[in-house]
């Protein structure tokens, strides 16, 4: 079976690691087939382990090997694809689209602290299939005070993002 791991935090705020490394964690931990895709630590691989069960074993192997508090999320080639073909944010060149991966219901907790947020200009979330969805301007990502939120300590290890085009990406290798 087809997955990609979404590791959180991963060349953010001193958490460095080279992706070559973090491949070779997760082919001593038995994953085949292993590749990354961009540095923000997304890896693509195969096992026959169920989802849960790899969530354990690879964040226990990252642990160890980097000495951090690894926190990833596991999705199967086709959860894969829901995040991509569920976007409902039209692509425009001035803003950031943000598909959220994470524990189940964490996209009730995104939607209720987006909506206590002050929002910026034309900053947008949806939910749809269970998928947190956030639409930012562009360089407003930051400032924005939802944006502000997702660094709190207490949701660290509930869910990481990535921006919508990643995404497509990671189901060219995962289909390639």
């Amino acid at each position: 079976m087809r997955y990609c791991a979404f590791l959180r935090g991963v060349n953010v705020k001193g958490t460095t690691m080279k992706m070559v490394d973090v491949c070779q964690v997760f082919k001593n931990a038995g994953m085949t087939d292993v590749v990354s895709i961009l540095a923000s630590g997304n890896i693509v691989f195969s096992s026959d382990k169920k989802a849960d069960e790899l969530k354990k074993i690879l964040e226990k192997s990252m642990s160890d090997y980097f000495s951090y508090e690894a926190f990833l999320f596991i999705k199967s080639q086709e959860e894969t694809a829901n995040f991509w073909n569920g976007n409902p944010f039209e692509k425009k060149d001035d803003f950031h689209i943000y598909a959220f991966v994470g524990n189940d219901g964490v996209e009730n907790i995104l939607m209720d602290e987006f909506e206590k947020a002050s929002k910026t200009e034309n900053e947008e979330a949806q939910i749809v299939d269970d998928v947190f969805y956030w639409q930012v301007p562009k360089g407003s990502t930051l400032d924005s005070s939802f944006g502000k939120i997702l660094g709190k300590k207490s949701l660290k290890d509930q869910f990481t993002s990535r921006n919508i085009n990643t995404f497509e990406k990671i189901l060219k290798k995962m289909n390639g």
